[in-house]
């Protein structure tokens, strides 16, 4: 009897399974669920992802200082090694939602074979420019195998040797330029030069005729990084990219707009949120007063109360009264009225501040590769004999492309021709074919005030501007930082590869990557 009820049951379920199969992937999928994804979406998603924090390379390069040296805040400025200074762009563009897993995704969505040659084009030039920032400040990075959890259930990436991947990133760069095609799709999810975008294409001959400039901009890039470490690769890469077309104009400038309520740029929340930690540092703030360069009333403010910046609106912008926090010093003697500095103000200190309503707005733009940082990288190339052109032209036109997209910036005025060219007759401006390299490279930190990771590395490249080694203690051996460190969670999340990598580069901030010889 048992047996028979058994039987009974089982029959009652099969039974019941059959007279519902005909509806069983209806009735079992979810009629709200995302099961095909536009991987121009995830491209612009990758595009979005902001440039970097206040804190991290722009300590390093002596634009920027947070001299208080408790918990977290004791970072770069008091040379330590600190987990959340250190791992900002690993976060942002590796581990995290970011550039390196949506652009893998995209491209597996897009496949071999795809007719969107320029979409997947210009995911392999982006993704090479994210890559190229990785390397440039950790060395050794999981590439190859990066990204490809969902993919392929790589859970634990190998790293790659830095040398390897710049090698790889040269010919993605190269390859992806030969495949644009100006007959073939038009990608107007493009962030940068797309049809909702602030500098709109209209057509896909316009939209491919911009990312050739870009790619090359960024091949230009990566040649110049080898010019110490092999001068005869990086003057092949340099003409290379020289003779496909760089960029010739602001109207070629890859940048992402923000609208400062629904797109904000981050990082400069943090400085209106927590603002009497934040400070320009003095190199920063000397070299501009000592060149009367027009482009820091955008930049530098004193506010009246720098803990509270929002409630002042219109800030003490003139030149004369900026002053700079400087290296390595720590907030208590700053604020103490008996020593040698400046003090306090009210709940902050009586230094200056980052321009909040400008240049370090949450509606501020992010420039990504741009036409003034190009032309300063040719200038150096025509010092060199790398490439033709005069260097003196290539020089002063950088500088009045950087000056001229100001007025991108909330709350800011064109810089006019008058006061352009009064800057490029400054002493300390003043083209001199005998400075060349320290002029060239001096603007290219001012160029790349809003973007640390490249001004931090053109800083190990060429070894301008001349900044001082911040000697706060002696852990960096009396120089500067070098690279950064890996995340602490990879020794445990990534722990075979992370100890690999480690046993072939320590894991500090003075071992250099592979461009960045003695």
């Amino acid at each position: 009897m048992k047996k028979l009820k058994n039987y009974i049951i089982v029959s009652a379920v099969l039974l019941s399974t059959l007279g519902c199969d005909k509806d069983f992937v209806e009735i079992n999928t979810d009629p709200y669920a995302v099961t095909v994804i536009n991987p121009a979406l995830l491209f612009a998603g990758a595009q979005r992802t902001p440039l970097g924090g206040w804190e991290d390379e722009h300590t390093i390069v002596q634009h920027f200082v947070n001299p208080y040296n408790q918990g977290a805040t004791l970072g770069f400025n008091f040379n330590e090694d600190i987990d959340l200074r250190s791992s900002g762009r690993w976060n942002s563009a590796y581990s995290g939602p970011g550039h390196v897993r949506l652009m893998v995704q995209a491209l597996e969505i897009l496949g071999e074979d795809t007719d969107r040659v320029n979409l997947k084009s210009m995911i392999r030039i982006w993704k090479a420019q994210v890559f190229m920032g990785l390397v440039d400040a950790y060395g050794n990075v999981p590439y190859s195998e990066a990204g490809k959890a969902v993919i392929e259930q790589i859970f634990f990436p190998v790293y790659d040797i830095d040398e390897a991947i710049y090698d790889d990133l040269y010919s993605e760069l190269t390859g992806a330029l030969a495949a644009l095609n100006p007959g073939a799709d038009f990608v107007s999810e493009d962030l940068f030069y797309g049809a909702n975008s602030e500098n709109p294409s209209a057509n896909a001959t316009v939209q491919v005729e911009k990312w050739r400039k870009l790619g090359n901009s960024l091949l230009l890039r990566l040649g110049m990084r080898y010019s110490k470490v092999n001068p005869s690769k990086a003057q092949s890469i340099v003409a290379e990219a020289f003779a496909g077309g760089v960029m010739t104009s602001n109207d070629d400038n890859a940048y992402v707009k923000y609208d400062g309520s629904l797109f904000t740029q981050g990082a400069n929340n943090g400085l209106r949120d927590f603002s009497y930690f934040y400070y320009a540092a003095e190199p920063f703030v000397e070299q501009l007063k000592s060149t009367n360069d027009p482009r820091a009333q955008f930049i530098l403010a004193n506010f009246t109360d720098p803990a509270a910046v929002v409630n002042d609106p219109e800030p003490d912008t003139e030149l004369a009264n900026q002053f700079g926090v400087p290296i390595g010093v720590i907030s208590t003697d700053l604020a103490d009225p008996n020593g040698p500095y400046r003090g306090s103000r009210l709940g902050g200190l009586n230094y200056s501040q980052m321009n909040i309503w400008a240049i370090a707005s949450p509606a501020a733009p992010d420039f990504w590769v741009t036409y003034a940082q190009t032309s300063l990288l040719l200038a150096e190339a025509a010092h060199r004999g790398w490439v033709s052109g005069d260097v003196r032209t290539y020089y002063e036109n950088a500088i009045r492309a950087d000056m001229q997209v100001y007025e991108l910036y909330p709350a800011t005025s064109p810089i006019t021709d008058a006061e352009i060219n009064a800057y490029l007759n400054e002493p300390g401006v003043l083209f001199d074919a005998g400075r060349a390299l320290e002029l060239i490279n001096t603007q290219y930190w001012v160029v790349n005030l809003r973007n640390g990771g490249e001004a931090w590395a053109n800083f190990r490249r060429s070894g301008y501007p001349d900044l001082q080694p911040n000697l706060f203690n002696n852990n960096l051996n009396g120089g500067f930082v070098r690279r950064m460190s890996y995340p602490d969670r990879e020794a445990s999340a990534n722990a075979q590869s992370y100890a690999a990598a480690i046993a072939i580069r320590p894991n500090d901030l003075v071992s250099r990557v592979f461009w960045d010889t003695q």
